[in-house]
């Protein structure tokens, strides 16, 4: 991509109604912009990294054996008055009403909805285990929306709703997505860390947060110092397989929220406990029958006895995740992207834009990387060098490619790694081996 074709409105300063690093970043590197309180538009820088996020998440839903559909937004209220919860959720629900006097509402969460799908199509347990995913904008009434896509009222979440026969296979179906949550995040470049947590209004019995460490996290948690360093193992997990083993890996280690810790079930005298603070950007819940019973979900079993299906649901705020990348990831400068989700790897910058041998080289690089890779945006404005390496440094790209005239005098080149700071002085064959080497 050409800087000079895309719309990146970069801004100057710290915008004055931002207060985390990572609204800060987000507003000053062009990717979102404020509609209303807690609600944004994406722009093109953003929704690159929001839709990169997006197909990892999908590509692991797929390979657990979720099936993927698409919700709407607006839910009709008799499936939650069934339920329930209609008059229990607060005022965090938006509540509206169509032109017929029908009672609406934009969906918060959707058990409900997919309980009425599941109930009007699924009549035997020969048709289960299932999973139902969707990827779809939510809206919540927040109080007091803040911290940018953080805790915004619109979000993007990934959901997926199990069903299951009995209470067994309901803790299989659970386990599969606790093992595909820590794919999911390890393939976005992410150490997320389940924790116990606690099940809030969505209800249940069993319930896990991913947590990544950072230390503008919102919450305080729990973990054992263990659970910080340990490395899994893990490549291509086979759903087939029974994945109890493989959990009970990481729920060995001590990791709670503030909510879930209980001092007294840890013995801290070597001192491995660790208070630290956290971003939530996962959690998924096991709740048996809570909402299969009032809706009456039921299914035809072994013994032909009509029972309420088991059930457990499982989101991941994909929106929210880009911000909690970034409190991951960044330095004073800026953004520092990890390459699964980075929107470019290479970020070639064109120090004297005008000088003919510099266009030539930075054009020849450009298109070698683009036919082998398309993964580079070339800074081929006219700008002062000052104002690009700033900018480029914001925006975050793995590698900076630095042309100017005194390195092609030298034919040596300057390739930065954004995240250690590192400079190679290269000759232009060995930027194309590089190049070639990390496609």
């Amino acid at each position: 991509m050409l800087l000079s074709r895309f719309f990146v409105p970069v801004l100057k300063e710290n915008p004055k109604e931002a207060e985390i690093i990572s609204h800060i970043y987000m507003l000053r590197a062009g990717m979102i912009q404020q509609s209303a309180s807690g609600i944004y538009s994406w722009l093109p820088l953003g929704k690159i990294v929001l839709e990169k996020i997006t197909e990892i998440c999908r590509r692991e839903m797929l390979k657990a054996g979720a099936n993927e559909i698409l919700m709407p937004t607006l839910q009709s209220a008799e499936i939650w008055k069934e339920s329930g919860r209609y008059e229990d959720y607060g005022k965090e629900m938006l509540r509206i009403k169509d032109r017929n006097n029908r009672n609406l509402l934009y969906g918060p969460t959707n058990e409900e909805l997919v309980t009425e799908i599941f109930r009007t199509h699924v009549k035997s347990y020969k048709e289960l285990p299932l999973n139902l995913f969707h990827i779809q904008w939510k809206f919540r009434d927040e109080l007091r929306p803040r911290f940018g896509v953080m805790r915004g009222r619109e979000f993007l979440m990934k959901d997926a709703y199990s069903f299951d026969v009995d209470y067994n296979s309901s803790i299989k179906s659970y386990n599969i997505m606790f093992m595909a949550y820590i794919q999911l995040f390890k393939k976005m470049g992410l150490k997320a860390i389940p924790m116990k947590a606690d099940t809030g209004p969505i209800g249940g019995d069993l319930s896990h947060e991913f947590i990544i460490i950072a230390d503008t996290g919102e919450s305080e948690v729990y973990v054992e110092r263990e659970l910080l360093n340990f490395k899994d193992s893990l490549t291509n997990i086979n759903y087939e397989d029974d994945l109890q083993e493989k959990v009970n890996k990481f729920t060995s280690f001590y990791a709670a929220t503030e909510e879930k810790h209980d001092a007294s079930n840890f013995d801290n005298k070597n001192n491995t406990l660790i208070k630290t603070r956290g971003i939530e950007v996962g959690h998924i819940f096991h709740f048996g029958q809570k909402y299969s019973s009032p809706m009456r979900a039921t299914i035809s079993d072994r013994q032909g006895d009509n029972i309420p299906v088991f059930m457990g649901s499982y989101g991941v705020g994909l929106s929210r995740l880009v911000g909690a990348i970034i409190e991951a990831n960044h330095d004073q400068n800026g953004i520092i992207w990890p390459s699964e989700i980075s929107p470019w790897d290479y970020n070639i910058i064109n120090l004297k834009s005008g000088d003919n041998d510099c266009d030539n080289i930075c054009l020849k690089l450009y298109n070698f990387i683009n036919n082998n890779t398309s993964n580079v945006l070339y800074d081929n404005t006219d700008e002062r060098a000052g104002a690009k390496l700033a900018r480029a440094d914001l925006i975050g790209l793995p590698y900076q490619i630095l042309i100017g005239p005194k390195g092609i005098k030298e034919e040596l080149y300057d390739l930065k790694c954004r995240k250690s700071g590192e400079i190679s002085r290269l000759s232009y064959n060995e930027l194309l081996n590089f190049v070639q080497m990390n496609a």
